[in-house]
């Protein structure tokens, strides 16, 4: 069982969603990784338990940063496993609320577009939350959202590159412990969103000049989307951003 001894924020000025946690635990370091050199076997137990991971109310863990410090071992009676007590550092990714940060639609349905930013699928830009007046349409590949305004019709459609902002974070604890006490527990069930039970996940908005897909603003319609953009005249009374959570 690990022991969480610090979050220190951002990893570096221009990457402020990636930050340092500081982990106490003890590292089982297999006979069968004895030909590696220690510090190796050390990084490579160290991501197999924790890369690509969510530690709850912490954030998604991207990798080993650096090792503090690091015990003799110590070998387990009747097994050869060398236990080694170690402080070290993780990179984890955990935006703040408000940060702008880059997507891709990967699907929609009639409660919200789903998001994707390649390492992290968990990204949810509810209905609420997208251009006023926004409105989920059915074609050959299924759902999507368009706003319509000033008599244009911009489209989010899937695979296009968005920029979001962050305005909520979902914790939900799935460890085999919370499920064995929940009985009604199912991890196949739904949200109102359509997604599945996610230890981590992020509510975005994609309501304000400048956000959603990167054709609107920087394509060969930027100049009639900026000017759409303009309808409603006040978009941030209007979609709801300003009341998320």
């Amino acid at each position: 069982m690990y022991t969480l001894v610090s979050i220190e924020g951002s990893l570096t000025s221009s990457h402020t969603d990636a930050l340092q946690v500081t982990i106490a635990d003890v590292v089982q370091i297999l006979p069968s990784d004895f030909d590696k050199p220690s510090a190796r076997a050390i990084e490579d137990w160290i991501n197999t338990k924790y890369a690509d991971k969510v530690i709850h109310g912490v954030g998604l863990c991207v990798g080993f940063h650096s090792l503090l410090s690091a015990s003799e071992g110590l070998i387990g009676n009747g097994t050869g496993i060398v236990h080694v007590n170690v402080d070290f550092r993780l990179v984890v990714f955990r935006p703040f609320k408000g940060e702008i940060i880059r997507g891709t639609i990967s699907s929609s349905n009639d409660e919200g577009i789903h998001m994707s930013m390649g390492f992290f699928e968990d990204v949810i830009a509810p209905r609420g939350l997208l251009f006023s007046p926004s409105t989920p349409e059915a074609d050959e590949s299924g759902t999507v959202w368009v706003w319509r305004a000033n008599e244009n019709e911009f489209w989010f459609d899937r695979t296009e590159k968005c920029l979001m902002r962050v305005e909520q974070e979902v914790w939900q604890d799935l460890s085999p412990q919370m499920k064995k006490f929940d009985e009604d527990f199912d991890l196949e069930s739904r949200d109102i969103h359509g997604m599945r039970p996610a230890p981590f996940r992020l509510n975005v908005s994609m309501g304000l000049t400048g956000l959603g897909p990167d054709l609107w603003w920087l394509g060969e319609d930027a100049a009639v989307a900026e000017g759409a953009a303009e309808a409603p005249e006040n978009l941030e009374g209007t979609n709801g951003v300003e009341e998320a959570t």
